[in-house]
């Protein structure tokens, strides 16, 4: 495994770390086995960073994650958030009050069964609370030792510079991927002046970019991305035939469609890294494999090509999320 630094002063952690799986994990499942043996093998794989939220699975996710972690918690940075909230009403909001910080950071420390987040991120910006406010607390914890660094999630260039003026911001993470790659004209950037980190989420495009789907029956029931933009039928039958474009590129130099998309991300910056969400270990040993894959001469371009700003169809988000998350 490659490792990279996150941001001037922040920690190494491998080229590809860990994210969330696509399926929810109920408690003491046949599922829950097969996500044990998918951390256990990224460990063995090398892969120490390994990213949870407070919103995921209804906080469920951060405590399969600590079990599994805890032999190895001494080795591994984990990454948590917080500020990204379920409303009465069923649609999502936010929450960057400080005192709702120390509250949420406490609550994170107990299910992950730690006494440091190594990483805390702001999952979403609350627009009704200074970003300087929800800063300032989150510094508060880094100067009580509960939290090593700060990060903030899908911040624009001007929330990401006030932050940081508060106090040093190590990490950004958004979306960036073959599939979505606006971040390249002001956010990434804006990180590399700042010295700040990047880390890259749904860097597969939530699993197109893995060629596996085709159609909208590949998806189980229920599962979230049937009402993402990108996987309506009327954009899916778009996207699929650029997916069969990655395919016949990976296809020349030996390498699966993830592993090719994961390989072109990490020659974007030095100072990025990705975390697909997997809950296989299959999975888990194609991914770091793409860590140490090589990007042929005239590949990024022809990647660069097919995939241009704009090329998919379909927005990352429905408009109501995209609006609760004021983007």
């Amino acid at each position: 495994m490659k490792f990279r630094r996150l941001g001037k002063m922040g920690p190494e952690v491998s080229a590809i770390g860990m994210g969330r799986g696509a399926t929810p994990v109920q408690f003491d499942t046949p599922l829950e086995a097969d996500f044990n043996a998918a951390i256990a093998r990224a460990f063995d794989l090398g892969i120490n960073l390994y990213d949870t939220s407070d919103a995921y699975w209804g906080a469920r996710h951060e405590v399969l994650l600590g079990r599994a972690l805890k032999p190895h918690r001494n080795r591994v940075l984990i990454a948590s958030k917080f500020g990204n909230i379920d409303l009465p009403d069923g649609k999502k909001g936010t929450n960057g009050r400080p005192e709702y910080v120390f509250e949420c950071c406490d609550a994170s420390l107990q299910r992950l069964g730690t006494d440091v987040i190594d990483l805390y991120y702001l999952h979403r910006v609350d627009p009704g609370v200074p970003i300087e406010e929800t800063v300032g607390a989150m510094g508060e914890l880094v100067r009580r030792g509960k939290v090593r660094w700060i990060g903030l999630c899908e911040a624009g260039v001007n929330t990401l510079q006030r932050a940081h003026r508060e106090h040093p911001v190590t990490v950004l993470q958004t979306e960036y991927s073959l599939w979505y790659r606006e971040v390249e004209q002001e956010i990434l950037p804006a990180c590399k002046k700042l010295g700040i980190g990047y880390v890259a989420y749904a860097p597969l495009g939530r699993g197109l970019l893995t060629g596996n789907i085709k159609s909208v029956d590949d998806l189980p029931e229920g599962d979230r991305r049937r009402r993402n933009p990108r996987f309506l039928p009327e954009n899916l039958a778009r996207n699929v035939e650029l997916v069969r474009q990655l395919e016949t590129i990976a296809r020349r130099i030996d390498a699966t469609p993830a592993q090719l998309a994961l390989t072109w991300l990490l020659a974007q910056q030095d100072f990025m890294v990705a975390i697909p969400g997997t809950n296989r270990a299959v999975n888990v040993e194609l991914n770091a494999a793409a860590a140490e894959l090589e990007l042929p001469a005239g590949v990024r371009a022809e990647l660069d090509a097919v995939f241009a700003i704009g090329a998919g169809a379909g927005a990352r988000y429905g408009a109501q999320v995209l609006k609760g998350m004021g983007l």
